[in-house]
């Protein structure tokens, strides 16, 4: 069954008609190799001339994956928490950043993930800070300015520009993947309803429109179906009214 994308297209339209730019970025979680699905993500945000900010596990980071980086400019590297290592007890949702361990025991983690990847990466790492599972305890905010970081980036829109002094909350809003179920495509129709009613809460003033809108993706689990979706969507945004957006200090 074709999907029908007649709504994101009027509103797409209705975007273009007011004059108005959706600044389109894109994450993808869970990097630590340079694998065959990796070079398939490069290949595609090369193609669509959108590029990657891929969330780095720091602990397992290997030098092959910073080689490879280095050819592949488009894949702009960010931190992803320390082990992707949940500490949540069973009844909890999973975290590796949740109020489970002292804040002392997770800033560190925080601080040496930074480091280690600035060792790798070097000026190309952008210090932004991508808990996994989208999910860190509050009492960790004010300090990561202070550890080197200059921005968060969790999932669903935001409510504030700024998740605490010095650090600007820059979150995604679009995951493509049926985490609870087949762990494959969600059904296109609600996907595009979905985006549909994001863009419009944009235009009707209801949701943030300096936030650039951001595409979550997670290269090593992707099937055809994900790739193909993704792709499509992502060329579809750019034919209209988004603009291609990465992150440095100077746009938070």
């Amino acid at each position: 069954m074709t999907a029908d994308w007649s709504a994101l297209d009027q509103e797409l339209n209705a975007w273009q008609e007011a004059g108005l730019a959706l600044l389109l970025w894109w994450r993808d979680d869970d990097a630590t190799l340079a694998t065959p699905q990796l070079q398939q993500l490069a290949q595609l945000s090369d193609g669509l001339g959108l590029p990657v900010h891929l969330a780095i596990i720091p602990k397992d980071a290997t030098p092959e994956l910073a080689g490879y980086l280095r050819s592949a400019p488009h894949l702009i590297p960010v931190v992803h928490g320390w082990a992707h290592q949940n500490h949540a007890p069973v009844t909890d949702k999973k975290a590796e950043f949740g109020a489970h361990r002292p804040v002392e025991d997770r800033l560190d983690e925080a601080e040496e993930g930074l480091r280690r990847l600035k060792e790798l990466f070097g000026a190309s790492l952008r210090p932004m800070f991508v808990p996994p599972w989208n999910r860190i305890s509050p009492d960790m905010l004010p300090w990561l300015a202070g550890l080197g970081y200059s921005a968060l980036s969790t999932f669903t829109p935001r409510s504030q520009q700024k998740a605490a002094p010095g650090l600007a909350q820059i979150n995604t809003h679009l995951d493509p993947i049926d985490w609870k179920d087949s762990r494959s495509l969600l059904p296109e129709d609600q996907l595009i309803r979905q985006v549909t009613q994001q863009l419009k809460d944009r235009r009707e003033g209801r949701a943030d429109m300096r936030e650039p809108y951001g595409i979550l993706t997670h290269h090593l689990v992707h099937d055809t179906a994900i790739w193909s979706f993704t792709e499509a969507l992502i060329a579809r945004l750019l034919a209209g009214p988004a603009v291609p957006w990465t992150y440095d200090e100077r746009s938070s």
